[in-house]
């Protein structure tokens, strides 16, 4: 049994020399494919949503993460908490970083 391990390690190729410059091009092409793909469209999200957030008023008609559709009462700008209006008498507080979009007048009348 030996005299197999012995014959297949003796015809093993040698390692190739080198490859050290193929490797750094790859890696900085990985680099850009997750920079252009990932990275940048994430970071315009976020700049987008923080605009948003910071353009809340009170009147504006919005829509939650968990799909709820109301109108801002009160913006309260110490605190990352809003009051929104989803029905006559019915006001819930949400933070700020839960709405995901502002949508146009009258939408909740056509609801």
């Amino acid at each position: 049994m030996s005299l197999f391990i012995s014959t297949a390690h003796a015809a093993a190729a040698p390692a190739p020399a080198g490859g050290g410059m193929e490797m750094i091009i790859m890696l900085a092409v990985f680099g850009l494919v997750f920079f252009f793909m990932i990275y940048r469209p994430q970071a315009k999200r976020v700049k987008e949503h923080k605009s948003l957030m910071s353009a809340l008023t009170k009147g504006d008609e919005v829509l939650t993460q968990g799909g709820i559709v109301g109108k801002i009462v009160k913006v309260s700008d110490e605190k990352d908490f809003i009051v929104v209006s989803i029905a006559e008498e019915t006001e819930v507080t949400v933070q700020k970083g839960a709405i995901t979009a502002v949508l146009p007048k009258g939408t909740m009348k056509s609801l």
